[in-house]
């Protein structure tokens, strides 16, 4: 059995309550975890409120575990917060909803995207369950679109 097998036993046995320091640390370069077993997160998910939870849903393609900024990498879904008319607004808080339904159905894993970090100092993942990416899901519901590297009106 690989070495780093235990810890993502260990997390599963203990019920994945959060992201802990622990296990971000497998996630951080340099450490050897395989990509082909990430570690898998669980947590109660609900919308943000203001700046002090820790774990909650931002909009529908960015959300904090434990902490820790994450953009979902492979969507972009509408603004909710710097919304350019009535429609963006109402699809990105149908997103943020659904995303957060998502999240919440049960224990995930995250990937890494081509870079570590956006520019604002979230990290770039794609989150999967059971082999499926969630961002996929909301392509396929059409509440987000495919993320092309690029920014594009909703309105």
């Amino acid at each position: 059995m690989p070495v780093w097998a235990p810890v993502g036993l260990l997390l599963t046995m203990v019920g994945l309550g959060t992201l802990s320091a622990a296990s971000r640390a497998l996630e951080e370069p340099g450490n050897l975890v395989p990509t082909s077993s990430p570690a898998a997160h669980a947590a109660a998910f609900a919308k943000c409120r203001n700046g002090s939870q820790l774990t909650c849903v931002v909009d529908g393609d960015t959300f904090r575990l434990d902490g820790l900024k994450i953009r979902i990498a492979d969507i972009d879904t509408p603004e909710t917060y710097r919304a350019g008319c009535v429609a963006e607004r109402t699809l990105g808080d149908a997103a943020t909803i659904r995303m957060t339904q998502l999240l919440n159905a049960g224990p995930f894993t995250m990937q890494r995207a081509d870079r570590d970090e956006d520019v604002y100092g979230r990290k770039l993942r794609v989150v999967m369950r059971d082999g499926q990416s969630l961002g996929e899901i909301l392509v396929a519901e059409g509440l987000a679109r495919r993320w092309d590297g690029a920014r594009h009106p909703w309105c």
